[in-house]
């Protein structure tokens, strides 16, 4: 976790600087920049530069500078970093912003126990004691693809009505309190594939997509593929966590940019390892005399997973894609 602090007074400087070193000696990228002295940065100026790539800024002053410096860059729940503010006394740690999917909620516990201070968190749910699913979500690395219903699911929560969750994945001991499984008409769905529109639709990163490919196949040509098949299998981008293929493309220019473009890790595979999967696979004699093993892209992406394979070679433009999936349990 990225952590940018920053302090204004000779307390709150002193505060700053004993928290950055507890952080890091835990493992955090933790920074103190002070806001006062001869080389100190102006707090407008270090949100600005800090805000599009921290995971969290911690500001040991007033909340009302705070508000003011990150104020012309909030833009979304989803994108936002957590936002701290402590007093220059170390007696309050205020979760500010992101209190959910940004882990301010539990970055402001986690401080507050550091240094004996009180948490103060203003979250409707966190204030009933009742279950946060976009917090949830966050902790497991699961995307939200339409941030509009948490509203509606913490609503219902708030007012004790039961919120209907439906998933295909098997769960896992009790559900949170307030939730109850069902498939007709849900208000949120753990799923791959798209529930109905007034629900909350969480993705689990699951899938992996394996590719092969002609040397030099330029990137708008994989982009192509790709949106082909996302459209004929309904799978959300989000729904991927890695591209694999076999190692002779380790350094194939299309496929590091389309990763790159698509923040996927590209991963790859010897010739012997692909063969050694047990399973029956699509074989094509011409990529055996190729690449040595009779199929690379639904072995890649049956290695890559762990899991199974759920959609079979697709070819066209010299491009072939297969998709497998992990297994997931659920556990709240």
């Amino acid at each position: 976790m990225r952590i940018e602090l920053t302090a204004y007074t000779a307390d709150g400087c002193a505060l700053a600087e004993k928290l950055c070193a507890e952080l890091a000696a835990e493992g955090e990228t933790a920074r103190f920049r002070p806001g006062k002295g001869e080389n100190g940065i102006k707090a407008r100026d270090w949100a600005a530069e800090c805000f599009p790539f921290a995971d969290a800024l911690i500001f040991v002053g007033a909340a009302g500078i705070a508000v003011r410096s990150i104020a012309p860059h909030v833009t979304s729940k989803l994108a936002d970093p957590a936002v701290l503010v402590i007093d220059d006394q170390g007696r309050f740690v205020i979760s500010l912003l992101s209190g959910h999917v940004g882990g301010a909620n539990v970055l402001t516990e986690r401080i507050a126990a550091m240094i004996g201070a009180t948490p103060v968190i203003t979250t409707a749910t966190d204030g009933h004691g009742l279950f946060a699913i976009d917090s949830w979500a966050a902790k497991h690395g699961f995307a939200i693809l339409n941030p509009g219903q948490i509203k509606a699911v913490s609503g219902k929560l708030l007012d004790g009505k039961p919120v209907k969750l439906w998933t295909p994945f098997p769960v896992s001991g009790n559900l949170p309190k307030g939730f109850v499984l069902s498939e007709e008409q849900p208000d949120a769905a753990v799923s791959l594939q798209k529930p109905p529109e007034d629900c909350l639709w969480i993705v689990p990163p699951l899938l992996t997509m394996g590719v092969g490919c002609r040397k030099n196949t330029p990137v708008f040509l994989l982009e192509q593929a790709f949106t082909e098949m996302l459209k004929q299998t309904g799978f959300p981008e989000q729904a991927f966590r890695q591209v694999c293929s076999i190692d002779l493309k380790a350094e194939e220019p299309g496929l590091l940019a389309f990763c790159e473009a698509h923040r996927l890790p590209f991963i790859t595979y010897s010739a012997e390892e692909l063969a050694a999967l047990p399973g029956e696979f699509t074989p094509s004699s011409f990529v055996r005399g190729v690449t040595g093993v009779d199929n690379v892209c639904e072995r890649s992406a049956v290695k890559g997973s762990g899991g199974r394979l759920i959609l079979p070679k697709q070819a066209g433009n010299g491009i072939t894609m297969a998709v497998a999936a992990a297994g997931l349990t659920l556990e709240f």
